[in-house]
């Protein structure tokens, strides 16, 4: 899948993020999200979000969506999440819509915290990737937004929304 300058913020990032499309397919991951799981990024793709959750936890993804096809976003949703091996981790899920040039909804950028990894050094780590993400996001719109064409619009304005919505999280609140 092309990757853009503003997706490639997030390559390795220090959270797992995934890109779905309105129905809950997962259409691209980085490699934090990958490595998390246990998967190959190959085997991610193309997946359904609900084959990363225990399905004593498909109740609350499911609501996750619900929210989501609602409001247009998902904030603080706390749900169980199912690595490769079996082994669940509590995450944090942090959703935004992504619409094509015609304002359709077309899918959602997610970030999930893993919040069991819970150190000070860790959440350092974030809020320094988010507050240098936004940068480069804001100097990406300054001088490529113009030039881009409608579907790297769309990814920029999404990624945008997306971290407007990170660098207003409490992280020390959040992994107390």
């Amino acid at each position: 899948m092309f990757q853009t300058e503003a997706r490639k913020t997030l390559k390795d990032a220090p959270v797992m993020w995934r890109r779905i499309n309105s129905i809950g397919i997962i259409l691209d991951c980085n490699s934090t999200y990958a490595a998390n799981f246990g998967y190959a990024k190959s085997e991610i793709l193309g997946k359904s979000i609900f084959e990363h959750v225990p399905k004593n936890g498909w109740e609350s993804m499911n609501n996750s969506l619900k929210t989501w096809f609602e409001t247009g976003k998902v904030t603080d949703q706390k749900i169980t999440f199912k690595r490769q091996d079996e082994t669940t981790f509590q995450g944090l899920l942090q959703a935004t819509s992504l619409y094509d040039e015609n304002k359709e909804l077309v899918g959602s950028n997610t970030v999930i915290l893993n919040l069991e990894d819970n150190s000070a050094e860790r959440i350092k780590e974030m809020k320094n990737f988010f507050n240098e993400a936004n940068s480069k996001l804001e100097e990406i719109g300054k001088t490529d937004y113009e030039s881009m064409d409608k579907n790297s619009k769309s990814e920029y304005e999404g990624l945008k929304k997306m971290f407007e919505m990170l660098m207003d999280l409490d992280l020390n609140k959040i992994f107390s």
